[in-house]
């Protein structure tokens, strides 16, 4: 399998982060690419990354999809749980992980242009987003394990690209249970063997 793959995209580290966590991660190969190139386009209409090439050439895009796929390779406890309360939980909180990811990535563009009254609403919008977000994942902190469902690997990828790109904007203030939880699941190798370079 190969990923094309960017080393400081949330979206790609949670894919090679669920692969860790899988066990499958060497049979990954990673592919760094940027999104304007020919190549990638002739592979993924929207250019972007992640997207996987399995080895008879069929090609999935994006993290959700390709998550699933990782976790259909190999024998280990699965990262999406069987039909059932656990299953709709890890898919909403995968939802919500990478939704606070759509709301921060755009943004940073955003304060580097003109700052007119509708960038300010917009960005104060995504601002608002992510704060709502990091309420309810408060409100859950304490049910959260070690990193043992998609739900909780992209929680800990968004926390970590809250982290990299706003640090200015600290999340962990008014958000003790979700803090302590990051501080030790960020040590665990799906996350600590995948930080971004910067």
């Amino acid at each position: 399998m190969k990923l094309a793959y960017s080393p400081n995209s949330p979206y790609v580290r949670k894919c090679v982060a669920a692969a860790i966590a899988r066990g499958i991660d060497g049979q990954l190969e990673l592919w760094t690419i940027g999104t304007t190139a020919a190549e990638l386009a002739a592979l993924n209409p929207l250019s972007k990354v992640p997207t996987l090439i399995l080895d008879d050439g069929s090609v999935l895009y994006d993290s959700p999809v390709i998550c699933a796929y990782l976790d259909s390779v190999g024998s280990a406890p699965k990262l999406f749980p069987a039909a059932g309360p656990a299953r709709w939980m890890a898919l909403t909180q995968e939802a919500l992980g990478d939704g606070i990811l759509d709301a921060t990535q755009p943004r940073r563009r955003e304060v580097a242009l003109p700052l007119d009254d509708g960038r300010r609403d917009y960005i104060a919008t995504q601002q608002l987003k992510v704060t709502r977000a990091l309420d309810v994942l408060e409100a859950q902190a304490d049910g959260l394990g070690l990193l043992t469902t998609i739900g909780e690997i992209t929680i800990g990828c968004a926390l970590g690209y809250l982290d990299f790109r706003y640090p200015h904007e600290p999340w962990r203030p008014g958000h003790p249970g979700l803090e302590a939880w990051y501080a030790r699941v960020s040590r665990l190798p799906p996350l600590a063997r995948t930080v971004p370079p910067g």
